[in-house]
């Protein structure tokens, strides 16, 4: 039979175990939260770009995620030992001892805030350390209590793009509010598909989600196109404030409307077939969105300027108000 990759790391070692170290870090997710982040200071340095600040916002926000995911495993190592999915993870799996993984979590949060200050902007290394206040202190606890910890967890989940705006242009602005607002709905229905998937798994572990209290999803049905459906109004709204043009809406409607169809075909049939392809469509649709988004912002030409055209009454071109060249 073929060994898996926590059995290979423990009869290997070395550079086996170096994976299993950076396996704490959930790569994927992690590649995820650098991608928004990227694309949240691509967003904000339209007026010029600052590599080294740009390098140390990335490197400060991998440290943190790596940093809140080995912790979160930590943490939850009794749970993901329970679960089919999570529990060939390291710790569960025996493959490093749990004890490191803790001072090891911390400090690697605390280096990426410390990263961020001294690289980007205090301002950033604030939204980063809320990051792992959220995550660590609030949102991971309430997993085990109630149903509301989808809502806070999608906060975090939502901060790394405006961190990287935050980094750019060292302020927040209603700008900083549509990609977070973007973000935070996007991780609702997404996170209904996978709770739908691994119900069992979740309801064996103790985690209150709403999937587990119903075998027919019937809150899931009910709230999934609606979170959806409020996904596509807000996907609208960059364009609305004159962060995109036209290019940008149009393509936000037609992706908005793909998901939609595809979240309101998994509240008729709640299969797990239909939750993977919400599940697909969503992993597809967050970094299409933010990819035309910053397209679209940064190749729009800048807004025409108004000209005072010369009259009888005395107004000049470039006029300031009241007619006074």
């Amino acid at each position: 039979m073929k060994a898996t990759v926590t059995q290979r790391i423990r009869a290997e070692g070395g550079p086996s175990r170096l994976l299993a170290i950076w396996q704490l870090g959930k790569p994927r997710l992690s590649a995820l939260v650098l991608v928004s982040a990227a694309l949240g200071y691509l967003l904000g340095a339209r007026g010029g770009f600052a590599w080294m600040s740009f390098t140390a916002m990335l490197l400060g926000t991998l440290l943190v995620a790596w940093g809140i995911h080995a912790l979160n495993q930590y943490i939850e190592r009794d749970i993901d030992a329970i679960m089919g999915r999570t529990r060939e993870r390291p710790l569960p799996a025996g493959a490093l001892p749990a004890e490191p993984v803790w001072w090891w979590g911390w400090a690697a949060s605390g280096c990426g805030v410390l990263v961020l200050a001294l690289g980007a902007n205090p301002l950033a290394a604030a939204i980063g350390l809320a990051v792992v206040v959220i995550y660590i202190a609030i949102y991971t606890p309430l997993k085990r209590v109630t149903q509301l910890n989808t809502l806070v967890g999608a906060v975090p989940g939502s901060l790394p793009p405006v961190l990287g705006w935050a980094a750019a242009t060292g302020n927040l602005d209603q700008e900083a509010l549509s990609l977070f607002l973007i973000m935070y709905i996007w991780q609702l229905p997404h996170f209904l598909s996978i709770a739908w998937l691994y119900r069992e798994d979740f309801r064996k572990a103790g985690l209150v989600m709403i999937t587990v209290d119903s075998t027919n999803g019937g809150s899931t049905r009910r709230q999934l196109p609606l979170y959806t459906a409020t996904l596509l109004l807000v996907s609208l709204h960059p364009s609305l404030i004159g962060m995109a043009g036209p290019l940008y809406f149009f393509g936000a409607l037609a992706m908005g409307v793909v998901f939609l169809a595809f979240a309101v075909a998994m509240a008729f049939r709640m299969t797990d077939l239909s939750a993977r392809r919400v599940l697909r469509v969503s992993v597809l649709y967050l970094p299409l969105l933010l990819l035309l988004l910053v397209y679209d912002a940064r190749t729009r030409p800048p807004e025409p300027i108004a000209l005072h055209i010369h009259t009888d009454s005395g107004i000049h071109p470039h006029a300031p108000p009241g007619g006074r060249p």
